[in-house]
């Protein structure tokens, strides 16, 4: 085994320890003190991310950024997620808005306005980047300064939407689990096939992003999120509701398998599609990793990459669950 394999296996390590940590402890302080307390665990963690995947873009940006940019997208991009963090415990436990959004749609006592406030910091952080091309209009460009836009939103926006599903009223732990089971699965089920099948069935998946990418790859990460879709169903209904409701039988309806299965697949493929919008970013960028913060792998945003197309579609489709069936 080469020394960057074993790297890579250690780093994936301490990867999943921080996150069961952080797991941990949300579900720790929401039996404790109440499920938003345990949720800002989380916040912490997305929060921490953001950073670091907001250092990282930028970074390898380089010189397309101007200092002042640099300073604008870091502040606006932290500002985000506290801004939602912070004003969804306001609404929540100080107003007494029972229902945060998303959540248990028309059964709140008043409204949530936490994405609203979102919004108004984002086109605030949008506003204040065109402005320095008044301020600053010997150095600051158009070109420069769509860059700085592209490292506002990502990744912060998808880690927004991260941070929106651990707040969810109903099914929130489900979602992080989701999230980061069916990425893992899809990966591991891609380069399993793409070894085992990669000579004799070559045809690329998008030659131009990433060569390395294979079709038979592709469709061992859809089979990957299936089986992590099963991986999910028996955790929740063999051992998380359990829990919460203290009836230990098995107790679940046959479509609720499909449901569970079906949305394992869908995303692993958000999450390869995830894989290969940041793979056309670094080839666009010239660049062969995010960064060097995980030995063996690169950057943070080389590791959570897939996971925030999959944060997005989770957040989609439980949504539309709420909404639907409860």
């Amino acid at each position: 085994m080469s020394k960057n394999i074993k790297l890579r296996i250690v780093s994936a390590a301490v990867y999943i320890f921080i996150l069961l940590a952080f797991f941990a402890l949300k579900l720790l302080f929401a039996y404790l003190y109440g499920r938003l307390y345990g949720s800002l665990w989380f916040d912490a963690l997305v929060l921490v991310f953001t950073i670091i995947g907001t250092h990282e873009i930028m970074a390898v940006f380089g010189d397309r950024l101007q200092r002042s940019q640099k300073i604008v997208v870091m502040t606006f991009a932290v500002l985000v997620i506290l801004t939602y963090v912070i004003s969804d415990f306001i609404f929540v436990e100080i107003i007494g808005v029972d229902a945060p959004v998303p959540g248990e749609f028309g059964k709140g006592s008043g409204r949530n306005y936490a994405l609203y406030f979102v919004l108004g910091v984002f086109i605030t952080g949008v506003a204040v980047l065109f402005s320095l091309l008044v301020f600053r209009h010997g150095s600051v460009t158009l070109e420069n300064t769509g860059s700085a836009l592209i490292a506002l939103v990502y990744p912060s926006f998808f880690l927004l939407t991260l941070s929106i599903c651990n707040h969810f009223v109903k099914y929130d732990a489900l979602v992080l689990v989701f999230v980061f089971v069916i990425s893992p699965c899809a990966d591991t089920f891609a380069f399993l096939f793409g070894k085992l099948f990669g000579k004799k069935l070559p045809a690329k998946m998008a030659p131009n992003i990433s060569p390395n990418k294979t079709l038979i790859g592709g469709a061992g990460g859809l089979i990957g999120g299936l089986v992590g879709g099963v991986v999910v169903f028996l955790l929740y209904f063999g051992v998380c509701k359990p829990i919460e409701t203290g009836n230990w039988a098995i107790d679940f309806k046959w479509w609720e398998a499909i449901f569970f299965c079906a949305v394992g697949v869908v995303v692993s493929a958000f999450a390869q599609f995830g894989d290969l919008v940041e793979s056309a970013i670094k080839r666009n960028l010239g660049v062969k990793d995010m960064g060097k913060i995980i030995p063996g792998h690169g950057g943070l945003l080389d590791r959570i990459d897939s996971s925030l197309y999959a944060s997005l579609i989770v957040a989609l489709i439980f949504v539309a669950r709420i909404m639907i069936v409860g």
